[in-house]
């Protein structure tokens, strides 16, 4: 992907929509990531997925690390804050641990300044979703964006937090995200816990998706004639779309992330949503159709370089 290429926009409605991306290649194994995706839903459907979606010959899948800002109302919404910069992430070499990181830079290339943020939507609290929430100010974790409001699901910072009232699923670098991602914006009194559903302004609408953690969410666009839902990690790869019982092997608990991908693939399809994932490569985000008792994709988003 050239540089060029990694400042994106579009409009929906009366919302610009930006798509900055960090990364963009070959990432896990697709039986390491999706282990519910059988070697033939690949190959049988090689003419799409490859190159944008799937690398046959390692047999990895192809992801961006990205992030999605929107301009609405007179707001600036900033989706998800990827993986941060030289963060210890022990058992995450080669991705995420002590990982250089220029996102401040492309957002600045995009005219976006960590003041000018007003609200930070963290879909749900994994290491590549919430690192730039703060950023190092002579060895303490500050907020990024000193201005905003951080919107954090409430069953997560339960879950990820000190008291991690579900009892369960905490591993070390859980608790080190948490410790220099979130626990800062509490300390700094940005952080907004929210649960059950959370309106933005006239155009933006947050909703529970729970499964791929215990509080991830979705972000609702209508503005106009357009709709679009911002979905986070509650699908990794288009295979998702034509088989939603595939989870990835980071989703905590599956039986209920597969009821939130049906339901919400369920209402795009009806409603004509533009899909919009944390980490499809390619074209970003894509139209769903119903075919028969599952799904189909429709046409790939345009976006323009910015």
């Amino acid at each position: 992907m050239n540089e060029s290429d990694t400042v994106q926009r579009t409009t929906l409605g009366a919302v610009e929509v930006l798509r900055i991306i960090e990364r963009h290649g070959a990432f896990l194994p697709t039986a390491e990531f999706l282990p519910g995706a059988a070697p033939e839903v690949w190959e049988r459907n090689a003419d799409w997925l490859a190159p944008d979606h799937w690398e046959p010959e390692s047999g990895k899948t192809v992801t961006a690390l990205q992030t999605w800002v929107l301009r609405s109302g007179g707001r600036t919404v900033v989706i998800d804050t990827l993986a941060g910069s030289m963060r210890v992430r022990p058992g995450m070499e080669g991705h995420f641990h002590l990982q250089e990181s220029d996102l401040l830079d492309r957002l600045a290339r995009a005219g976006v300044h960590p003041e000018d943020v007003d609200t930070v939507v963290n879909t749900h609290l994994h290491v590549d979703h919430v690192g730039w929430n703060t950023r190092d100010a002579d060895g303490d974790w500050v907020p990024t964006f000193p201005r905003a409001q951080y919107l954090i699901p409430a069953a997560d910072d339960a879950h990820y937090g000190p008291a991690n009232t579900t009892g369960t699923g905490l591993k070390e670098v859980d608790r080190l995200v948490y410790a220099d991602s979130i626990a800062p914006i509490h300390r700094a009194g940005q952080a907004v816990l929210w649960d059950g559903e959370h309106r933005i302004d006239d155009n933006l609408v947050l909703e529970p998706a729970p499964g791929h953690t215990p509080g991830s969410c979705v972000v609702r666009l209508e503005s106009g004639g357009d709709r679009a839902v911002f979905v986070g990690d509650l699908m990794h790869s288009p295979v998702q779309i034509v088989d939603p019982c595939c989870n990835s092997s980071a989703c905590y608990e599956p039986e209920r992330a597969v009821a939130s991908r049906r339901r919400i693939l369920e209402r795009a399809a009806d409603e004509r949503e533009l899909v919009v994932p944390g980490h499809f490569g390619g074209a970003g985000a894509v139209e769903v159709r119903r075919d028969g008792g599952g799904f189909t994709l429709g046409a790939w988003a345009g976006f323009a370089p910015a």
